[in-house]
């Protein structure tokens, strides 16, 4: 038995694991503790990227942000 072979055996194993103790924990799907998984493709483990937003999309957000809690405290006041 080759190398490659034993390692895709040990991988589909810790991944039976991993449902398995997901399923006991709740199953809500959340991994505590772990790194994101395995980047699809390549077989080894990444870092997704941080999005950034655009000053234009900071402002929008920030704009509609203040609508929205001059709404609210509006509201309170009633």
């Amino acid at each position: 038995m080759d190398t490659h072979s034993i390692l895709s055996e040990l991988r589909a194993e810790r991944d039976r694991l991993d449902q398995a103790i997901t399923a006991l924990e709740g199953g809500n799907g959340r991994r505590r503790g772990r790194k994101p998984g395995p980047v699809p493709g390549n077989g080894r483990r990444g870092r997704r990227g941080r999005r950034r937003l655009s000053a234009a999309a900071k402002k929008r957000i920030s704009d509609m942000m203040k609508l929205r809690w001059a709404e609210r405290k509006k509201a309170a006041k009633k």
